[in-house]
């Protein structure tokens, strides 16, 4: 009997023990710093990912030249896509060239939805593509080989997944610096990519809804449609008229959104197109 109660006794300790040992508050968890050491063991629940942006590029010449352009010259990207990527066990291979906690050197002077210098806040994936050549006939753009639009697709719906990156904030160069740059310019299947979850698209029904029955290459008036463009995330004057950034921004917008046409004309389908995304995106 006293064996007994004596190996009670013996349980009743050690399950007291366990207790008071379970409830102790969790060691700090210390990083050595050098002369100095930090306690990271409590985090603040007030933050968000730096990254905020996904901008996409073509490199405008060649993989050999691209790859030496954006390693040792003034330019860099995170990412650079081949013409044709290599596989490693049944899966395409693309090119890291500057790590993703770093800032690389690829949107320039830039603005997209109120927010500068998106360096600071963006990945930039860089396709290798000639961009267009231009003669007397205007420019002749030059299509992305299907490799290259299918690794683009995995890797974006990564860094996006990863970052939570919104579909809006998904953008082309040109969308961030209209009166400078092309790129990726008109033939890049951003409806295609969008069907597979990257970056923005508008409605069908809700741009037809703007569009009201009128044709397509309606003029409308300049104001409204700067107005749109702006509250969407676009820089653009809002003077009323078609001076030359106008011009240029509608156009990049329009390579964006509705290839087919990309003069820069404010007509009624550009204006049904950027009503339809502000209120997919900007409600």
């Amino acid at each position: 009997m006293k064996r007994i109660l004596l190996a009670g006794k013996c349980l009743a300790m050690v399950a007291m023990l366990t207790c008071c040992t379970s409830n102790k508050p969790n060691r700090p968890k210390y990083i050595d710093r050098g002369d100095y050491r930090v306690d990271s063991a409590i985090s603040s629940r007030s933050q968000n990912e730096r990254v905020r942006f996904l901008v996409m590029h073509y490199t405008a010449v060649d993989d050999a030249e691209s790859l030496k352009l954006l390693t040792t010259g003034m330019g860099s990207a995170h990412y650079l896509v081949p013409v044709l990527p290599d596989t490693s066990d049944g899966k395409p291979v693309v090119l890291q060239l500057v790590p993703e906690d770093k800032r690389a050197w690829h949107a320039g002077v830039s603005q997209w939805n109120g927010r500068g210098n998106l360096n600071d806040t963006s990945i930039g994936i860089e396709i290798v593509n000639t961009g267009f050549t231009e003669d007397e006939t205007g420019k002749t753009w030059y299509d992305f080989h299907p490799r290259q639009i299918e690794l683009v697709a995995r890797l974006a719906k990564d860094v996006i997944r990863r970052y939570q990156i919104s579909p809006d904030n998904v953008v082309a160069h040109s969308d961030i610096a209209p009166q400078r740059k092309y790129d990726p310019g008109p033939l890049f299947p951003w409806a295609q990519l969008a069907q597979r979850g990257v970056g923005a698209w508008p409605d069908k029904t809700t741009v037809d809804k703007y569009l009201a029955g009128r044709a397509p290459d309606s003029p409308v008036p300049v104001a409204p449609l700067q107005a749109a463009l702006a509250a969407y995330g676009y820089t653009i004057p809002q003077t009323g008229q078609p001076d030359e950034e106008t011009v240029r921004t509608i156009g990049a917008f329009q390579m964006h959104y509705r290839p087919a046409d990309y003069r820069g004309a404010a007509d009624a389908e550009t204006e049904a197109i950027a009503l339809a995304l502000v209120e997919k995106y900007r409600s």
